[in-house]
């Protein structure tokens, strides 16, 4: 929230923290002036390198992409790796090796 003394650098360093757990936050601002807002809302997004989402009201709504979020998110996206092949016993080692495979029926 960005009380009575304006946006302060505890404000930003709040704002900051929460960025990198949420990516998307919305912070109230407690003020009139609608023009205050949305410059408070332009200084955020320039030193935080984030981007303006929404401005209704009094809320602003600011996204900033956290890059650990973002690998764990490409990595469980990601198709599965190949399995590897089941293990097999000595005795089916030797069956292959000697070319006395049976093939399972359908």
């Amino acid at each position: 929230m960005i009380g009575d003394q304006g946006l302060t650098a505890a404000v930003i360093r709040e704002i900051d923290r929460s960025l990198k757990a949420h990516e998307l936050i919305k912070v109230r601002a407690f003020n009139d002036e609608r023009d205050e807002r949305e410059s408070w809302l332009d200084e955020i997004c320039g030193a935080l390198n984030a981007a303006p989402v929404q401005h209704i009201g009094k809320t602003l709504v600011i996204w900033r992409e956290n890059p650990e979020l973002a690998r764990e998110r490409k990595k469980a996206a990601q198709p599965p790796q190949n399995k590897k092949a089941p293990r097999r016993t000595k005795q089916q080692e030797e069956n292959i090796a000697a070319g006395k495979t049976r093939r399972r029926p359908r």
